[in-house]
Order: C-alpha cells, then structure tokens, then sequence
C-alpha cells in the first residue's frame, strides 16, 4: 500500500520525461551528464540492456558493453535521473527472458543476440 501523495507525485514527474520504449535485449545508447569540477560534458554509454527492474520514478536498467581487453563493463542508470540526456535504441533484439545474465559468462560471438526483424 502507497501513500497516495507520493503516487501523485510520482506521476507528475513521470510525465516530465518522455523514455523510448525499450526491453532486455535491446541494444542502447545512454547520453549521461558528466560534472567535472564546473565544466559538464556528454558522454556515451552504448551497450545491451540485460535487466529493467523495479517502477515508477525507481526504475531502473543495466547496460553491458564489452570495453578495452575484452573486459565486460556493466552500468545501472536510473530511468528518470536528471543525469540521463538522452536514450536511442539502436538496435531492437530477440530474446525470450526478461533478465540476460548469462550474457555475463558468454565470450565474442556465444554473446551476440539475434536482431528482430
């Protein structure tokens, strides 16, 4: 049971921010606000999402990518932070389970995921 101001809100803040539509599999460009001292920058995030969890204003998604090395790089963004400028969708994949944690032991081409058509 919730309180029925934070609900309230909640759904004004919601209504703020418009989110593309996106799921687990999907391939993701996250823009994110970068405070360095007083200078602000953009910078890039662009990996599968493999986990959406939580609602409301708490929402959240992981991104992975693979960096430098070989070495898988995992962030979780919360949906509607001031931080996030922008989300695109790159590409839109096909999978069947709604959190991609295996992805995590898969190496090279074992961790593609099919393109939807």
């Amino acid at each position: 049971m919730r309180n029925r101001y934070i609900e309230h809100f909640e759904k004004a803040q919601l209504e703020q921010k418009s989110v593309p539509e996106f799921k687990a599999g999907d391939t993701v460009r996250v823009a994110v606000e970068i405070k360095e001292g007083d200078k602000t920058r953009i910078q890039n995030f662009e990996g599968v999402c493999i986990a959406i969890r939580g609602e409301g204003t708490g929402k959240t998604f992981t991104v992975r990518k693979i960096g430098a090395n070989n070495i898988g790089v995992e962030r979780i963004f919360p949906l509607y932070s001031d931080s996030i400028k922008d989300i695109k969708v790159v590409r839109r994949g096909r999978v069947r389970r709604s959190k991609l944690y295996y992805l995590r032991e898969r190496k090279g081409k074992a961790a593609r995921i099919k393109e939807l058509r």
